[in-house]
């Protein structure tokens, strides 16, 4: 999940893997599988590596995980 904010300033957690695209319109907004869109503060650059931190995350905890379990 990362976060992020709606255009009134409330901030929410979005599921990262359910993003199918961000677009800058000039808003921020990002389309989730299913089609439900989302408006939000932050630039598609901010997005794109909060997606990066996120999604690097997952896996080096996955990596960790599988070199513990061998």
């Amino acid at each position: 999940m990362i976060e992020v904010s709606r255009i009134n300033g409330k901030k929410f957690y979005l599921n990262a893997e359910l993003i199918e695209y961000i677009e800058s319109t000039p808003d921020t907004v990002i389309t989730l599988i299913g089609g439900k869109t989302v408006m939000v503060k932050e630039s598609v650059e901010i997005i794109l590596r909060r997606v990066i931190k996120y999604k690097r995350l997952i896996h080096t905890a996955k990596i960790k995980k599988e070199n513990n379990d061998a």
